[in-house]
């Protein structure tokens, strides 16, 4: 009866040991992936994915070769375990050797070849696998389970597995040791925390034909058990820390993308494992062989925890990760769920119209914008008009607009649009023009008192709308003047995370981040104007060059010349088009070297002016890394 309960117990911990081995299989894989996606570049990252590669590998193999029933796959998937556990030693050097680049100690040649030197061992180790040397033949029959048995080249890999991560683990002290931050501190004691989890999962594998996996197979198991579930959460804690190097965006942007991204992945992937396993095997108990169950329930887990996820995301955030920003993150993300966009504009304008042509019985109707002292049509309905080339005009009877009244301009009814009356304004001072509203009159019939009631009701709900519109506008223009700032400083902060000293002192970020600024605003005065002609970017070599050897020394012709030359740069080859490849340098002829206004360039391009900015953003950059390249070619002459 005892022996009977233990081998419960016994197949109870094997089971879960599966359903952990297989999550951490998907939490690595997931991991992997977001390496690859969001900071490949650095390389403490690579080394990460690396690593993550590694235990995919390892625990892929481990969980599909416990599933299969013919000998020959258990035995391939326990050999394919082994070029994950061959490559695991150099992968931890390697990353222990970013860390200590990343913090200010840069490798003079030895860790490098260290490092390289590890690969090729490994590689080595890898032949001796091909050759099946490394380890022997599959023992059926083993204890704890069935494993390949081990050979002398077993335990010499052994021996350098144990050596190369001691090597590993004193570099991630001295890469601690140099952390300036309190951050880069804590962050650094949740990676080397997180980075025993691979080298301590895989290591039962290595325990597999010794006498103790043998002689205790349930003491193996439990501990075997307790290691994944340990390895799991610090395959995470790893993640976590990894997260922030190579990125320049807020740490509460780091934080809730990773969470998010774990949640929806490995989260949602392993309770639906756990649960399709679970009801598989009650259904073996049972007698059934095909439990109908499975499915149904795997896939209602799937859609709950989705839902669950989208639901609960934005409260999460609110909670965790907004932090004392609390108040002005909401207040910045119930703006842009409430951001009235030019379609969502034009679609409240329709309706306008719609119910202007309708109560009034006219034929057509149409709203024109006032910008920058000129107007503009904004949205037409029903037959267009003839007038709209000359809606000057219509402002002329405007301009000594002293209340609210209605003019009559060629047959059309025109209503000035004015900005809601202020607190601040003087009640002698009118307020702000925004647009107007006309009406095509219907011959023969004068305006009745609720017609003109309900048409004045409809212009201020018009004008509602053009008010909003330029306050946006405003907004757009301030934050494409502020974004340049504040990426500057969150790439700063970001190096500066680790390597505080060396990063803040260092002027490249600095100039790199200036000059896509000092492009922009010299574009915005390519025609003349002191962003030209005093530009910051007369002192490179290359406008200097160009002013001496092409326009007698007139440096803002000269800096004219180079703008012009980066622009094509980043023209497309062939035939001008409206399409996508030719957006960036249709926006930078449009409104750069054309001078047209942003409302008329989003019009000529189909997008919003909200997209128009942040597309001109890309553009600039471009533009910028052009004459960096041209600065850099000149410098190297």
């Amino acid at each position: 009866m005892f022996s009977g309960w233990t081998d419960s117990i016994l197949a109870g911990i094997t089971t879960l040991n599966q359903i952990l081995t297989a999550g951490i299989a998907i939490t690595a894989f997931s991991l992997l992936i977001y390496a690859l996606t969001f900071n490949l570049r650095d390389r403490v990252a690579r080394s990460f994915a690396i690593i993550m590669l590694s235990v995919v590998v390892i625990f892929t193999s481990e969980a599909i070769q416990s599933s299969v029933r013919t000998l020959d796959l258990v035995e391939l998937f326990l050999r394919l375990q082994w070029v994950g556990i061959i490559f695991l030693p150099p992968a931890y050097m390697h990353l222990s050797d970013a860390l200590l680049v990343t913090a200010g100690r840069p490798s003079r040649g030895r860790r490098r070849w260290a490092v390289r030197g590890l690969y090729i061992i490994s590689l080595f180790f890898l032949v001796i696998w091909t050759m099946e040397l490394l380890v022997g033949d599959l023992v059926v029959n083993g204890l704890p389970a069935p494993h390949l048995q081990r050979t002398g080249w077993t335990e010499i890999f052994t021996g350098y597995y144990i050596l190369v991560m001691i090597l590993a683990g004193v570099n991630f002290v001295r890469a601690y040791q140099r952390m300036l931050t309190r951050s880069g501190r804590r962050r650094m004691i949740y990676l080397m925390a997180g980075a025993t989890a691979p080298a301590l999962g895989s290591y039962p594998y290595l325990l597999f034909g010794s006498s103790i996996a043998a002689e205790n197979p349930l003491l193996f198991w439990s501990s075997s058990t307790l290691i994944n579930a340990i390895v799991g959460a610090l395959i995470v804690t790893m993640a976590y820390a990894v997260a922030f190097f190579g990125v320049s965006w807020p740490d509460r942007v780091v934080k809730s993308r990773l969470f998010k991204w774990i949640m929806r992945g490995p989260v949602t992937a392993s309770v639906a494992l756990a649960v399709m396993t679970i009801v598989r095997r009650a259904g073996e108990i049972f007698g059934v062989e095909y439990n109908a169950g499975v499915p149904v329930l795997t896939v209602a887990t799937i859609l709950l925890f989705e839902h669950l996820i989208t639901v609960v995301a934005p409260i999460w955030d609110r909670m965790f990760f907004f932090g004392r920003d609390r108040a002005e993150l909401t207040l910045l993300q119930n703006i842009e769920e409430r951001l009235l966009t030019q379609s969502d504009l034009r679609q409240f304008l329709e309706a306008v119209l719609a119910a202007v042509r309708d109560h009034m019985q006219s034929p057509s109707a149409f709203i024109a914008a006032l910008d920058g002292g000129q107007l503009s049509l904004l949205i037409n309905a029903g037959r267009p008009f003839a007038e709209r080339e000359n809606l000057s005009q219509a402002l002329e009877l405007l301009e000594n607009d002293s209340g609210r009244r209605e003019y009559l301009w060629n047959d059309t009814w025109i209503l000035p649009l004015r900005q809601r009356r202020d607190s601040d304004l003087d009640m002698d001072e009118e307020p702000e023009l925004l647009g107007l509203l006309g009406v095509a009159r219907v011959s023969g019939k004068n305006l009745e008192a609720d017609q003109l009631k309900a048409l004045w009701l409809l212009a201020e709900r018009a004008a509602l709308a053009l008010e909003d519109r330029q306050l946006q506008q405003r907004v757009f223009r301030s934050l494409e003047d502020l974004e340049p700032q504040a990426e500057l400083l969150q790439r700063m902060r970001a190096v500066s995370r680790y390597d505080t000293k060396t990063n803040l002192l260092s002027e490249e970020i600095a100039i790199e981040a200036d000059v896509a600024e000092w492009v922009r605003e010299a574009l915005n005065h390519y025609w003349g104007g002191p962003k030209l002609t005093d530009s910051p970017l007369m002192n490179l070599r290359v406008v200097q060059e160009t002013a001496r050897e092409e326009h007698d020394g007139n440096m803002p012709n000269a800096l004219r010349a180079i703008l012009k030359k980066a622009v094509e740069q980043v023209r497309p080859e062939g035939e001008r088009r409206f399409t996508t490849e030719w957006i960036l340098y249709n926006i930078l002829d449009l409104k750069f070297i054309e001078g047209r206004k942003v409302r008329e360039v989003a019009a000529r391009l189909a997008m919003s002016e909200a997209d128009l900015y942040r597309k001109q953003r890309v553009a600039v950059e471009a533009v910028a890394k052009s004459i960096m390249d041209m600065e850099n070619q000149t410098a190297t002459k």
